[in-house]
């Protein structure tokens, strides 16, 4: 039996359109956890799952941003908005897939865990916030809030002022042997949810800090640690392209982690994209494992066989 990890993109939650209510993000995790039970019962998978959570995240910032302002509830750090927010998804997730899984007669432990992400404190990211989060702003505002609160703020593409937080690389998991004990023991887990939330280590001490990791690289390093065969990312398009919109595009098929890489460092794929998705695949299959997927999430299947999507291989 073979062990996958799936990192869900925004789209297995939240599709494009719609307002983010509670039953429409449901219906979009109960189609995604149909194809997830699809990939556990009839291929035979160990599977682990990590998720995104930008547009949650986005929408409790705002909540908490009105909160403030009309009853004076103190807002709570980014830190604690992202485990507040692994917290909501993962219960619609693990609550989709157990559904499911009992609709089809089987009985298996689904669990999340709410995952500390650990980062270097002295990452240069923190010298150089980029990740923009939260609520736009008028110019005035934007800067008022950025000398009372210490914020960094830009101009994001003519849509207004925003602030924009640190995006370090991650090292690993807190809770790893937590994930690796619950998925040797047959737990599907859902772990490291928006790439899970930064912590840095001083004196031996736990700190949250106001960043954001990306969770595909997050994605990756969790399957490094429960030791995956095979790493799918699933997003709203079909696998990963060069030359993407000009008229000599090129959709890749399978290709090799060297290839990939040569395509990577020039350039081809954007850095708030597919960018962190392609330089993820890079490092799990350099690290050893036997394959990454790039894929649509409603071929999820079909790519997990090889048939369709971007299959990354060792050279």
């Amino acid at each position: 039996m073979k062990r996958v990890v799936i990192a869900l993109g925004g789209n297995a939650i939240l599709q494009r359109g719609q307002k983010g209510t509670y039953e429409e993000q449901m219906s979009n995790v109960m189609k995604t956890a149909r194809q997830i039970v699809d990939i556990i019962l009839d291929g035979d998978y160990e599977v682990v799952i990590t998720h995104g959570n930008g547009p949650q995240v986005g929408a409790l910032l705002l909540h908490m941003d009105a909160g403030q302002q009309i009853h004076g509830i103190p807002a709570q750090p980014m830190d604690v908005a992202g485990a507040m927010t692994q917290g909501q998804i993962g219960y619609m997730i693990q609550q989709a897939i157990r559904n499911e899984l009992k609709r089809r007669g089987v009985e298996r432990p689904v669990a999340t865990i709410v995952t500390q992400t650990l980062v270097d404190k002295n990452d240069l990211a923190f010298q150089n916030p980029s990740k923009p989060v939260g609520p736009f702003y008028d110019e005035e505002t934007a800067k008022k809030l950025a000398k009372e609160k210490g914020w960094t703020v830009i101009e994001d593409s003519g849509r207004g002022w925003r602030r924009v937080v640190p995006s370090p690389d991650p090292i690993g998991h807190v809770e790893t042997p937590v994930i690796q004990e619950l998925v040797e023991k047959g737990f599907i887990v859902i772990a490291s949810g928006g790439g899970g939330v930064p912590v840095i280590e001083e004196n031996g001490m736990l700190k949250g800090v106001e960043a954001v990791i990306d969770k595909d690289l997050a994605g990756e390093k969790l399957a490094e640690e429960v030791n995956a065969d095979i790493f799918m990312i699933l997003t709203d398009v079909n696998g990963a392209a060069i030359n993407y919109g000009k008229p000599d595009e090129k959709w890749l098929g399978r290709v090799t982690v060297e290839e990939l890489k040569r395509y990577y460092e020039e350039g081809h794929f954007k850095k708030g994209s597919m960018g962190p998705k392609v330089l993820a695949a890079i490092r799990f299959v350099e690290w050893g494992g036997e394959r990454a997927v790039i894929a649509a999430l409603d071929r999820a299947v079909e790519a997990l066989e090889g048939k369709t999507g971007t299959q990354v291989i060792k050279g």
